[in-house]
């Protein structure tokens, strides 16, 4: 029975990540960790993670709009939200008034605290945006926006 030889020490001069670069995933996780970084970095101010100034800016453009819609456009699940808006309303950025429509509902609606933390984190974030995409041009960046809506709508 023959015996193998260990195979020699090599060293690598140069990392191949041609088969990782081909995936997908990998591009947008790559992506998304140098956007969501700087991303946290520059809310920190603000005290929002992305998912609560996801919700903030939704609010803010459709004042009135209620939990459900939230959780629905969001993707989260509703437990999640209940404690996130109740953060929220405590921090005085959102209220919560009766539903026109449906008596069962509320909708939530930005205080003035709200609506002035807002608009500069919306400020903030498009100039992240605009930071991150800066070697994209105006085209490349509809088209990469157009693309990736592709896979999650």
């Amino acid at each position: 029975m023959a015996t193998r030889k260990p195979a020699p020490d090599t060293a690598v001069e140069q990392v191949d990540t041609s088969y990782l670069e081909g995936l997908v995933g990998y591009n947008a996780r790559r992506a998304t960790l140098v956007i969501v970084d700087a991303f946290l970095r520059n809310m920190a101010v603000y005290g929002l993670k992305p998912v609560e100034f996801s919700v903030l800016s939704l609010i803010a453009h459709n004042p009135g709009i209620t939990s459900r819609q939230l959780c629905s456009t969001l993707n989260i699940q509703p437990p999640n939200l209940v404690g996130m808006i109740n953060q929220l309303q405590r921090r005085e950025l959102i209220t919560r008034r009766p539903h026109p429509h449906d008596g069962r509902a509320m909708g939530l609606h930005l205080t003035p605290a709200g609506r002035k933390l807002v608009k500069q984190a919306e400020l903030t974030a498009s100039e992240l945006e605009d930071a991150a995409t800066a070697r994209l041009s105006p085209a490349e960046r509809k088209t990469l926006m157009q693309l990736l809506r592709k896979i999650y709508i």
